[in-house]
């Protein structure tokens, strides 16, 4: 098929249609599913483990994994980006990540306590396989976009991927709670903990399935590049993180951005992780049964208002400026991360939710247009996309670090959401100082 011109509508929504396809990873895994059957497997252990050679809560083990995969991918990612623009095909290499996300998400299927180490190498792939992709997916966006089209397509994919992941969340939800009307035998604790596994096989036929739209219209990559891996070019992606660093020294604002960009992506990035983990150890649920229900709930109340949160952003950006937008967003995660502190009741859970979502959506979105925007022109787009993957991904495991050094301490995660929170101001900070650009405000 000939490649669509850049901007073309079919393009675009080719392009976000990705997020419809692989957010199911997100809120399935990463925020809903997974972290409550992870919860329900140390029910009996008093939320402890001997792994590694050491005595571990299971929150800050889950905290301390994903710290190593985000590690793995801030070093992969520009050593594989580098490799995909020298070839001009960056497609191939987002499908590679794509089906290994997926495939490890089916494979969470067999996790157990019996057989962690092989359960956490399914989780550890699982988050290469989605992040891995993320760095070709959202390299994409300058190459498929005009600059006055990405505020709008980027909070346009962020939506698709919300409903999406939405839809399969609340069949999910049907599974688990009435496991019976879909044939799951078992008692009610052992059919619950079936209709979980089942759809950690469900995210990865979604997500497989329906990418294939998206690679259906993509174009390869750079058209101008077409050569051979040798291994001269195996570590092209570091020498082009450091053309990157050196032409961030010439422009301010993109060097500005990327700095404030880190300090509260990392705070960002995981709260959402964690969320899950705290509601269901922090929360005074008068039940199992009503945590499994009320966690569940709070992330639909997340995703659904997400998309809002998302639209709202773009429109405050268009008329108020992208940082200006940025800034007030971060304002509102420090009020959550201080409220976060105090929590206890369902009902708090809950009004949280609404303010995570009304957020979370627009800063991710916001701030994935705002670095596409600040780019110089140039074609090798993966490589500075891969630089902010690196940013992203370096954060993360900064965030993760704390919160699980903080929980594995103190016994309480309350005191590293406070931490968090510290994040977020210095953010403001850093945003304040982006000089004034055309093209943000």
């Amino acid at each position: 098929m000939a490649d669509l011109p850049k901007g073309s509508e079919k393009l675009l929504n080719a392009w976000a249609f990705y997020d419809w396809a692989n957010s199911v990873y997100t809120l399935t895994i990463a925020s809903a599913v997974f972290p409550i059957f992870y919860e329900a497997l140390f029910s009996e252990r008093d939320h402890y483990i001997d792994v590694f050679g050491l005595h571990l809560k299971n929150s800050a083990l889950i905290s301390f994994v994903t710290a190593v995969a985000f590690l793995f991918v801030a070093f992969m990612s520009p050593l594989l980006s580098g490799i995909a623009d020298y070839v001009g095909d960056k497609k191939a290499f987002m499908k590679f990540f794509c089906y290994l996300g997926a495939l490890s998400c089916m494979g969470l299927y067999w996790f157990n306590l019996e057989n962690i180490y092989i359960g956490l190498v399914f989780y550890f792939l699982g988050l290469i396989g989605y992040w891995g992709s993320l760095v070709f997916y959202n390299s994409y966006l300058p190459d498929i976009a005009y600059v006055e089209q990405q505020d709008k397509i980027s909070a346009k994919g962020y939506s698709f991927g919300y409903i999406g992941s939405v839809i399969l969340l609340i069949i999910n939800l049907a599974m688990i709670m009435k496991p019976k009307l879909f044939g799951i035998t078992g008692t009610d604790g052992e059919a619950a903990m079936k209709a979980m596994r089942y759809s950690f096989v469900m995210v990865g036929v979604w997500w497989i399935l329906f990418s294939q739209y998206t690679y259906c219209f993509l174009p390869k990559g750079n058209k101008n590049a077409n050569r051979k891996v040798t291994h001269h070019v195996v570590f092209n992606g570091f020498k082009e993180l450091k053309k990157v660093w050196v032409l961030l020294k010439e422009n301010i604002a993109l060097r500005r951005y990327l700095g404030s960009f880190f300090v509260y992506s990392m705070a960002v990035q995981t709260v959402m992780l964690v969320a899950t983990y705290f509601g269901a150890q922090e929360i005074a649920w008068s039940s199992k049964a009503e945590s499994t229900t009320g966690l569940i709930i709070c992330i639909l109340i997340i995703q659904l208002v997400a998309v809002v949160g998302a639209v709202l952003t773009s429109r405050a950006s268009e008329k108020f400026g992208n940082i200006q937008t940025l800034i007030v967003i971060n304002c509102i995660w420090v009020v959550f991360c201080a409220l976060a502190f105090f929590i206890t009741l369902p009902i708090h859970f809950y009004v949280m939710a609404g303010i995570a979502g009304l957020v979370m959506g627009g800063i991710q979105a916001l701030s994935r247009s705002t670095y596409s925007k600040l780019l110089p022109e140039t074609e090798d787009t993966a490589s500075f996309f891969s630089f902010y993957d690196v940013s992203e991904k370096i954060g993360i495991v900064i965030g993760m670090l704390v919160y699980g050094i903080i929980d594995q301490i103190t016994g309480s995660p309350r005191l590293a959401i406070v931490f968090l929170g510290v994040f977020f101001i210095v953010g403001v900070l850093l945003l304040r100082r982006v000089p004034k650009r055309d093209v943000l405000n």
